[in-house]
C-alpha cells in the first residue's frame, strides 16, 4: 500500500522526530511503499498567498502552486499524520498544508450545493500526536485535533476506513519510560497497519 507520511516537526531531535522515524521504518518494514513528506525539511510554505485565495475555487489551476503535494496526496492509498501538537493545534506549517494542499477538487468537490469528499482512494489513516497537556486538559479543552482527525478528516477518505489515534498526552511530564512505551506501540501499530 502506497502511504503518504506526512510529518511537521522543525527539530531533527526531538522526540517527535524519533516517532517518525519509526513510523517510516515500521512501515516499509511491513511492506508499506512510503512516501515521506517532512514539510519542514521540504521547506513548504504554509502561507495560503492573496492569488492561491482568489483562485481557490478554479480547479485544475488551483493546483499549480502545490502541484508535486497534491499528486502525492492523490497518489496515497493511506494517510498518516505524525505531529506534535502545540497549543491544542497543528503546527502552522501543517495547517497551511491542509489550508493549501486540500483544496476543491482535490480532497472535495461541490455538487448542486454540497460538499462531496474526494479522497475515497485513501483506504486507511492513522494520526501519531504528542501533546504537552495531559488527557484530561486536552478533553477539557474539547481536544480539537483529535476531532479534526477522527471526524473531519475520517469523513472524507474511503467510508468506514479503518482509522489509528496514537497520542502521547503529557509531554510537560513524560519520561524515558512513557516514551519508550508509546515508540513500542507506535512501532507494533505501525507494522500493522
Amino acid at each position: 500500500m502506497r502511504v503518504l507520511v506526512l510529518f511537521s516537526h522543525p527539530v531533527e531531535t526531538s522526540y517527535g522526530a524519533a516517532l517518525h522515524r519509526q513510523v517510516v521504518e515500521s512501515l516499509t518494514a511491513a511492506g508499506h511503499e512510503v512516501d515521506d513528506c517532512d514539510l519542514y525539511a521540504e521547506n513548504f510554505s504554509p502561507v495560503l498567498t492573496r492569488e492561491e485565495r482568489m483562485g481557490y475555487h478554479t480547479y485544475p489551476e488551483n493546483t499549480e502552486p502545490v502541484k508535486s503535494y497534491v499528486e502525492r496526496l492523490k497518489a496515497a492509498q493511506a494517510l498518516v499524520i505524525c505531529t506534535p501538537i502545540w497549543n491544542f493545534g497543528f503546527p502552522a506549517i501543517l495547517k497551511g498544508y491542509f489550508d493549501r494542499v486540500w483544496l476543491p477538487g482535490v480532497n472535495f468537490s461541490i455538487e448542486n450545493g454540497k460538499v462531496q469528499p474526494s479522497l475515497r482512494h485513501i483506504r486507511k489513516i492513522a494520526a501519531v500526536f504528542t501533546y504537552g497537556g495531559d488527557r484530561k486538559r486536552a478533553f477539557l479543552a474539547g481536544d480539537p485535533p483529535r476531532k479534526l482527525f477522527m471526524r473531519a478528516i475520517r469523513v472524507q477518505v474511503k467510508l468506514g476506513a479503518p482509522a489509528k489515534f496514537l497520542a502521547h498526552y503529557d509531554m510537560n511530564n513524560c519520561t524515558p519510560e512513557t516514551r519508550a512505551k508509546f515508540l513500542a506501540k507506535v512501532k507494533r501499530e505501525m507494522e500493522a497497519f
